[in-house]
């Protein structure tokens, strides 16, 4: 494995089927269903249910979610669903520090819920986030509607996350659940991944590992692993670790078609097929971000047009001699290509370096992906400028992160700070396209108060980083 890493310049295995919150993807509504999921929790909004295939990222969610929560959030998490309607309670009063074993139902939930209000009366939240819920028996489920209706004289005393497989909801049709599903508010869906998405995922997880240089993975093989993976994440992280170590065995820096069919030989993902159900569209949280200011759902719109998405029930893998079909072969290099260095020089890293964001926690993330942004993206790929202040004070674009979030999703703004005469300026810029063309469709796409509010310019990778 040693020599795996130091052949591609890696730091770490990056495609472990392991939930590792650093290699959490925001793209493909990850980010804003994280946000989502944020937002319902501190605000009291009753239960909540994340859906998804087998594979398609919903513990590596639950888990960013149990590590971004605040720290006055106690989260309980249940990774054992079969449990009994008893031993539920019993499972939260120990995470609790209560002795609620062998005790009557009612008298269980009144110690609890005398508990939950002095957690409550110091500032404090309590979450219970339920993983693998499709397999909880019936009762069980009942009893998570009694712990739903625990409340104080104004408030909710606990707030419940569910993850599930699809059956989940098959589940929750059931008529004598129908008073649980009724205290649902909020249903998100974990959709597969497109071809592009997919190719950006790789991507992300190439150089969050540390590795630094051109693509490693073609386009052809990148629309292989998600053709052969169905866009489903567990499966996209196992096909490409095998198509790495097959470029490695080879000596080749480039993944091509040919090693992922190799990968595929070895897997056995042909042999299951998806479910097919209806169509789910996975914009519920989008519409729960913009719902932080009534009135502005609308302007979410832009985030949802027609784009590349793969619904899991048209994502049918095929078998390693079917690629062949999908992508035509593709003749592997006369030779590896050379590793080419970051695109920012070191004294344009020192520069974006300088700028000190203050402490506050959303324009240091900002300025921390600008900088990965512009180390990555090639000189002619765009990126959309709304605007440059000479107003560089960090509380101020702090204030704008925050309500920001109402109307984009913040993993698409990048905070570029830029010395000019001896003052500090800040320029807000959005997405990352790969050609002008791309970045001048989303332009027509931001939300109508950006449009009405920024005088936006198209600008190149290539202009940003000599403007720095």
């Amino acid at each position: 494995m040693a020599l795996y890493l130091e052949h591609f310049g890696l730091k770490e295995p990056p495609f472990r089927i392991t939930p590792h919150t650093d290699f959490f993807f925001t793209g493909a509504e990850r980010g804003a269903t994280l946000e989502a999921l944020i937002y319902a929790v501190l605000h009291d909004e009753g239960i909540v249910k994340v859906s998804g295939e087998v594979g398609s990222g919903k513990t590596m969610l639950c888990r960013v979610l149990m590590e971004r929560l605040p720290s006055h959030v106690d989260t309980i998490y249940l990774a054992t669903p079969s449990l009994a309607r008893d031993e539920i309670l019993e499972a939260i009063g120990d995470e609790l520090g209560l002795a609620l074993s062998g005790k009557r139902t009612a008298v269980a939930l009144r110690e609890l819920q005398e508990h939950l209000i002095g957690r409550y009366g110091e500032g404090r939240r309590v979450v219970i986030l339920i993983d693998e819920a499709h397999a909880m028996p019936g009762e069980t489920l009942e009893e998570v509607r009694l712990l739903s209706n625990l409340e104080s004289s104004r408030h909710k005393l606990l707030q419940i996350v569910l993850f599930g497989q699809p059956e989940l909801d098959v589940t929750l049709a059931q008529p004598g659940l129908r008073p649980l599903r009724d205290r649902v508010t909020h249903a998100f869906r974990m959709r597969p991944l497109s071809r592009p998405e997919a190719a950006r995922y790789v991507s992300f997880r190439m150089r969050a590992a540390g590795y630094r240089g051109p693509e490693v993975f073609t386009p052809r093989a990148t629309a292989l692993l998600q053709s052969a993976s169905g866009g489903l994440t567990r499966r996209l992280n196992i096909l490409a670790d095998k198509a790495l170590l097959s470029a490695f065995t080879e000596s080749s820096h480039a993944v091509i078609p040919s090693h992922v069919r190799a990968a595929v030989q070895d897997s056995e993902f042909a042999a299951v097929q998806p479910r097919r159900r209806a169509r789910t569209f996975a914009v519920g949280a989008i519409a729960l971000a913009a719902g932080l200011a009534l009135g502005l759902a609308a302007q979410w719109i832009w985030l949802t047009k027609p784009r590349p998405a793969v619904a899991a029930a048209d994502a049918v893998p095929v078998s390693a001699p079917q690629l062949a079909a999908v992508v035509p072969p593709e003749p592997p290099p006369a030779q590896s290509p050379q590793r080419a260095p970051p695109y920012l020089s070191a004294e344009q890293a020192g520069r974006l370096q300088r700028y000190s964001p203050a402490g506050h926690r959303l324009l240091a993330e900002r300025i921390a992906a600008a900088r990965a942004v512009l180390d990555r993206a090639p000189d002619d790929g765009y990126s959309i400028e709304l605007f440059t202040t000479d107003k560089s004070d960090p509380g101020r674009m702090e204030r704008f992160l925050v309500r920001a979030r109402d109307f984009v999703q913040l993993g698409e703004l990048f905070i570029i700070p830029i010395e000019e005469g001896g003052l500090s300026r800040l320029r807000v810029v959005y997405g990352e396209f790969p050609t002008r063309d791309q970045a001048a469709a989303a332009e027509k796409r931001l939300p109508p108060r950006y449009q009405e509010a920024f005088r936006t310019e198209l600008r190149s990778f290539s202009e940003l980083r000599s403007q720095i």
